[in-house]
């Protein structure tokens, strides 16, 4: 593999209604029999995709480099997380059970978690294989099937995930992969047979896909964007603070929906803590993903490049200083001369008014933002549409849990910041969507109860 940026490295037909309707159909015969298997024999072979994962870890990686454009450091760790969620859940599997419930007179009732179907998953471009395997693995736990659809700008690592999971042992057709763009995505969100649709993307299309799965009566799990506050007190840790900021914004080019961009600091220590983050971000090591010690890599294309830059311009115009970064970034390598490469950027003098602080920028953006007190910091971190996640920096433990009880987020991190382990629920409060991935709280999205009530006298009739 060569990183060549700018250039076409492979074209895809879009999967029109023929081809969408396909997919689900063979969806729908590989559900018939995987969803009468028992949770153990699906454990199996989710194990058995988990290994081939692992095994292949360093090709997947580069893949999803070349599909993406980060770091091959960071597609690692993504990989790492993917096979985790599938053993996760694997583990799970066998466990799925209801409750009985004993009634008056030796009747009872019972309750079954039964799998819904089909499941759409619409997947992101900054997180393609991670993303679909967070998607798949609870749902193919609960014996469901599912039909994935990559995004258009990322579409490779999504195929070689359904090559995986045929290896493994699943029904022919279990994991579908269609490819294309809004319009695919329509025809997986109104197909009569599509039971559930998980979705990863922007808020409008979000509330799109939320409509459309409404007149089908379909449940929806929607993890959208944010605007994530950090919060920094002046007795945190510094320098732990100081690599929770850069955690909190430029992983995968600060193109994460869960990014910490709003940086509130206590005037207290606001110079010191903004000298530090401003040095340790003109560190950052940019350039060829595919070697290892970059640490950040292309933005995903052109028009997005653009659209950061325009940010950037507008917070400038609008009184935020550039204390470093922002402009683009042109290696020294000559294959890389044509890649969407910038340098992160730290904004200083930024206020809560200011369009980049308000909107989700999605690139390597961090505005930092002076408070004076917890009351006055907890107010203006709340002051959003979003609600995805929330960080706090201090030494004072009982100050961090009140802070984070007080913030309107769904994914709340202690001196640390950008950590998903999969054992533990993601999503988010407000605009930034509802349902969660990881942790058990996937599983109630992708089973439905039955209760069965049982009488072991004679019925007594009112009649």
């Amino acid at each position: 593999f060569k990183m060549c940026p700018g250039r076409v490295i492979c074209k895809l037909l879009c999967s029109e209604e023929k081809e969408v309707d396909l997919a689900v159909q063979s969806a729908k015969a590989a559900f018939k029999i995987w969803s009468q298997m028992s949770g153990m024999e699906r454990s199996r072979v989710l194990l058995e995709a988990a290994r081939i994962i692992r095994e292949q870890r360093d090709e997947i990686a580069t893949l999803e480099t070349i599909n993406n454009g980060k770091s091959i450091f960071e597609a690692k760790v993504d990989i790492d997380i993917s096979w985790q969620c599938l053993e996760y859940y694997a583990g799970l599997a066998g466990s799925l059970a209801g409750e009985h419930i004993q009634l008056p007179g030796g009747s009872f009732g019972y309750t079954r978690r039964e799998p819904l179907g089909v499941c759409a998953g619409i997947g992101a471009w900054n997180y393609p294989f991670q993303t679909a395997c967070w998607k798949c693995a609870p749902a193919l736990a609960c014996g469901n099937a599912m039909v994935f659809k990559p995004s258009p700008f990322t579409p490779i690592s999504v195929v070689k995930l359904a090559e995986i999971f045929t290896e493994a042992g699943v029904p022919k057709g279990l994991f579908n992969v269609v490819q294309g763009g809004a319009a695919t995505g329509q025809l997986l969100c109104h197909h009569p047979d599509v039971a559930k649709i998980s979705f990863t993307g922007s808020v409008p299309t979000g509330s799109k896909i939320m409509e459309m799965a409404a007149k089908g009566i379909k449940p929806v799990t929607l993890e959208l964007g944010g605007k994530s506050p950090l919060i920094i007190f002046s007795d945190c840790a510094l320098e732990n603070a100081v690599n929770g900021a850069l955690m909190a914004n430029f992983l995968t080019q600060g193109e994460v929906c869960c990014n910490g961009t709003r940086v509130f600091v206590e005037r207290k220590i606001l110079d010191v803590f903004t000298k530090e983050v401003v040095k340790r971000t003109q560190k950052i090591k940019i350039g060829d993903p595919l070697l290892e010690d970059t640490r950040m890599g292309a933005l995903i294309n052109r028009p997005h490049l653009n659209r950061v830059q325009g940010f950037i311009k507008q917070a400038k115009e609008q009184g935020a200083e550039v204390l470093c970064g922002g402009d683009l970034y042109v290696p020294d390598d000559p294959k890389l001369k044509n890649g969407y490469y910038m340098r992160p950027c730290v904004l200083g003098k930024c206020t809560d008014d200011m369009t980049c602080v308000k909107e989700e920028i999605f690139g390597p953006v961090m505005s930092i933002l002076p408070f004076d007190t917890e009351e006055e910091v907890l107010e203006r971190a709340n002051n959003t549409k979003f609600g995805l996640a929330g960080g706090v920096f201090t030494r004072d433990i009982q100050k961090a849990h009140r802070v984070v009880a007080a913030l309107k987020a769904g994914m709340c991190f202690i001196n640390n910041y950008n950590i998903s382990p999969v054992e533990l629920p993601f999503g988010g409060y407000k605009a930034s969507g509802f349902g969660r991935e990881n942790g058990r709280a996937a599983i109630e999205h992708y089973t439905q109860l039955k209760t069965v009530c049982v009488e072991m006298g004679d019925v007594e009739s009112v009649f």
